[in-house]
Order: structure tokens, then C-alpha cells, then sequence
């Protein structure tokens, strides 16, 4: 283990961790017909998708994401849960390079009769998986429905309301006060939407809040939803309610999370209800599900990990390859990683150099 990547180290963590929950794992095609991405662009990490004539003249996609595979080739489940993680290769612009890459993705996906436990399970896992990623990191979560029937509230236009959920992402209250204002919204819901903006903190925080507004506007039921699910969590220290964290609303509902580690300036973690997409792709089950995006942990590697190898060994012209062949043999019996060169390579870090 020591000598894999801290991406490779990751992937072997949280494939034993879903197990322990009783995730299966799934395996799928590198290809996906390309309409299945053209209709649902909105939805991928990056809307540039590699694609290839088949023979029968198909139109092809190397697979940019793999929860509309699942979702696509999976069962409608009405009664149960199929429980899935998933381990492959993806094919997209990294955010780490800016380029077309071929990304390992680990994330899981809970279908079916998604129940308040089924939620609750996911977030907890989402929230170990950071915990296997460093010992530093956060959960974020928000609840869609909590901010769509705050909005709806206000009775503004659909571009206001565009507007309104941009500044609900940026945590503007002025921009989201001069909105409401310029469309005469609801004042009523206008305090609503303001109060939430500024609802940030752990579990325990948050609860009393939550509370007080399920009690001011009884309406939006949602937010007696995300009370339970608060209740149920518990005292999860590294898990904070933000509802700043907001997905698109045409694919996303109820529970959306985004997870981050200190030393990387994004989410490496993102995930949420996604019953509008199982709606919209034929399907009447519900579904919650997250990826971590491994790409992003390359500069964290490069941090945590000093060495690349604990030995170098050089040897010389004169000699022998069994002599060579005894040292490197001797130092790896002791349990270090040993590079054989001729001499020492530039930029190859080591704990220590042996000269034959």
C-alpha cells in the first residue's frame, strides 16, 4: 500500500467502506450512446463529452459520468433499495489540468424506496469517505426543498429567480434584498429566504434555527424533513448545514451535499437527491447518491507524501548483477521501496541513497 498514489489508496478505503454497508459493486460499459449526455448536459461535471462513430453508425460516447449509466441501464426498483458503489473510469475535462483526461471516479448510489434512513446512511457515508480522503475536512449540506418552496414564496419571475438562487450560492444578502425589492416580492418570504442565507453550522447549531423557522412558516414542510434528518444524524461534528450549497433544480431534490478537505480550493465530493432525473429519464424510483472526484487529490498527494521511494541504490559498471540483484533484494526484505539505477535521477525524491 505504501507505494501506491494517494488517489489509488483512496479508492482501496472506500471500496472496503461501502462494503461494510452492504454497497455492491457495479460495473458498466466505457460507452454510452451520446444522446444520453446531449439531453442531460446540465447534469455532468463537464458538459465536453468525447464521442466516435460506432460501426452500425451509432453515435458514442466514452462514458464523461456514471450515474446516468446506472440510472439508464439499472432496475426500477418500486419496494427496496438497490444499494451500488462504482469504481471506474470516466473520460472528461479534469479540473486538475483543464484538459480531456481518463479519471478514476469512486461515488455509490442508493435507488429505490429512499426513505429518511436511506438519506441519512448516504450523508454519513459521504462524510466517512472525506474522513478516508483527510483526517481536515467538511460536509456541507442543504436541502432544495427547503430553498424552492422559500422561493416560490416570493412570486418573482423565473430570471429573478435565476438571480436569486446565484446569490443564494454566494451567501448575498444585499443582492438577494435589491432583487426582492425590484420585484416587489413577498416581504414575508423575503425574511425567509435572507434568514436562511445567514443558517450556517454544525448539526447542533443549526437545530434550534431550523426549529424556529419550521415554526414562523409552517408552509414550507420541507424544512420539518430536514429537522428529522438533523435529529437523526446527531452530534456529526463535520457535517454543517449550508444552504448556500445549491444544485440545479431541474435534476436535484430534497437532500444536496458537497464535501471538501483542507488544501484543495473545491468540493472533492458532491452528491444529493436526484429524483427529477430519475423522473425525467422514464424511472418512478427515487435515488441519492455521491462522487469524489479523484482527480482533485493530486496536489493533496504531492503534499501529504515526501517521498516517491525509500531507497535508491546505485551501482556501478563493474558490478555485478547478482551483487545488484542481492542488494535490492536485502533492502526490500526490510520493508522499503528500492529504485536500481544507474545513477540518481533528478527528480526522483528518496529517504536515503546506497551506493553498491
Amino acid at each position: 500500500m505504501n507505494n501506491l498514489r494517494n488517489d489509488e489508496k483512496v479508492v482501496f478505503a472506500l471500496r472496503e467502506l461501502y462494503g461494510k454497508y452492504g454497497y455492491t459493486q457495479y460495473k458498466m460499459n466505457k460507452f454510452e450512446e451520446y444522446d444520453l449526455y446531449a439531453k442531460n448536459k446540465d447534469f455532468l461535471v463537464s458538459g465536453n463529452v468525447i464521442t466516435f462513430t460506432d460501426t452500425n453508425g451509432r453515435l458514442l460516447a466514452l462514458k464523461p459520468d456514471v450515474t446516468l449509466s446506472i440510472i439508464k441501464n439499472g432496475e426500477d426498483i418500486q419496494n427496496g433499495l438497490q444499494k451500488v458503489y462504482y469504481n471506474e473510469n470516466v473520460y472528461r475535462v479534469s479540473g486538475a489540468t483543464h484538459a480531456f483526461r481518463e479519471i478514476m471516479q469512486v461515488g455509490l448510489e442508493c435507488v429505490g424506496a429512499v426513505d429518511t434512513y436511506a438519506v441519512c446512511e448516504v450523508l454519513l457515508l459521504a462524510a466517512a469517505s472525506l474522513e478516508r480522503i483527510s483526517d481536515d475536512s467538511v460536509l456541507d449540506v442543504s436541502h432544495l426543498g427547503v430553498v424552492s418552496n422559500a422561493i416560490s414564496a416570493l412570486g418573482i419571475s423565473e430570471s429573478a429567480t435565476a438571480e436569486i438562487v446565484k446569490c443564494i450560492g454566494e451567501k448575498n444578502r444585499h443582492g438577494i434584498s435589491e432583487i426582492c425589492e425590484r420585484e416587489a416580492a413577498n416581504e414575508r418570504a423575503t425574511e425567509q429566504i435572507l434568514r436562511l442565507v445567514s443558517t450556517y453550522g454544525t448539526l447542533r447549531e443549526v437545530l434550534p434555527q431550523l426549529i424556529k423557522l419550521a415554526s414562523d412558516y409552517p408552509e414550507n414542510t420541507a424544512i420539518s424533513e430536514l429537522i428529522t434528518i438533523c435529529r437523526a444524524l446527531g452530534d456529526e461534528k463535520k457535517i454543517n448545514i449550508d444552504f448556500s450549497v445549491t444544485s440545479n433544480m431541474n435534476y436535484y431534490n430534497g437532500v444536496v451535499f458537497c464535501g471538501f478537505v483542507r488544501g484543495i480550493p473545491t468540493g472533492v465530493l458532491s452528491g444529493g437527491q436526484y429524483d427529477s432525473l430519475m423522473c425525467k429519464l422514464g424511472k418512478k424510483s427515487r435515488a441519492i447518491g455521491f462522487a469524489v472526484y479523484l482527480d482533485l487529490l493530486e496536489d493533496l498527494s504531492y503534499e501529504r507524501e515526501e517521498f516517491d521511494v525509500d531507497v535508491i541504490l546505485v551501482y556501478g559498471e563493474k558490478d555485478s548483477v547478482g551483487d545488484i540483484k542481492a542488494a535490492a533484494d536485502r533492502l526490500i526484505s526490510e520493508g522499503k521501496s528500492v529504485s536500481v539505477q544507474r545513477c540518481v535521477p533528478e527528480k526522483l525524491r528518496a529517504r536515503e541513497i546506497v551506493r553498491l
